[in-house]
């Protein structure tokens, strides 16, 4: 049985996720309801582990202690929890498959015409069909991966189903499902589950080693 996450830790992820955004965003993102994570946010506010920003962008972010103390709760509830060890493999074999999602998200937005590579216009049918096809494949390899994130911590629920209706959106001959990042497209989703992760166990990203000819997503 998976465990679930206090309200607290759980807004204090969701803020380090979105980075900035508004109080239901914040909510959506870690599977509470607007009314618990409001007062949340309040509270955070008072102890100066989250500010609010109000003017032509308005939203809720982290204060430089918030970020300290979400990775101190996080920490905390691995080894509480007795996951660590758990969430660590599932990471493992997260970043075997993650540089597959660099190059298919890379060919669905470049394709290459007369030996050089170019914006895809996606007029060429076939080449659009095939990176939808090892986009399926990478989901197929994925989905096992958040199922036991999933099974081990509730917050991780979400990835799975999240994946798999972007993936059926692009199926359906919507590519801005792919790759766009104001909407919860394959790649924001995939983005959100590695920075998820590496918060979780207390990697920077930019420590974080990739294979030769990588970034990080």
């Amino acid at each position: 049985m998976s465990t679930g996450s206090e309200p607290e830790m759980l807004v204090l992820l969701g803020l380090r996720l979105r980075s900035f955004a508004p109080a239901d965003a914040v909510a959506e993102t870690v599977g509470l309801g607007v009314e618990v994570a409001d007062p949340v946010l309040a509270q955070l506010a008072e102890r100066d582990l989250a500010r609010f920003r109000d003017g032509r962008m308005t939203g809720w972010m982290l204060t430089p202690a918030g970020r300290v103390e979400g990775e101190r709760r996080l920490a905390a509830e691995l080894d509480a929890t007795g996951t660590r060890d758990a969430v660590a493999a599932a990471y493992g074999r997260f970043l075997t498959i993650n540089p597959s999602l660099l190059s298919v998200c890379t060919d669905w937005q470049l394709r290459t015409v007369g030996g050089e590579q170019v914006v895809n216009d996606h007029a060429d049918a076939d080449h659009d069909e095939r990176v939808v096809a090892e986009l399926a494949e990478l989901d197929a390899a994925a989905q096992p991966i958040v199922a036991e994130l999933a099974a081990t911590l509730e917050r991780f629920g979400a990835y799975g189903p999240r994946l798999a209706s972007a993936l059926a959106a692009v199926r359906a001959g919507d590519g801005d499902w792919f790759t766009k990042p104001t909407i919860d497209s394959y790649h924001t989703v995939w983005f959100e589950l590695h920075e998820n992760l590496l918060a979780t166990l207390g990697i920077e990203r930019s420590a974080e080693l990739a294979p030769a000819g990588q970034e990080a997503t």
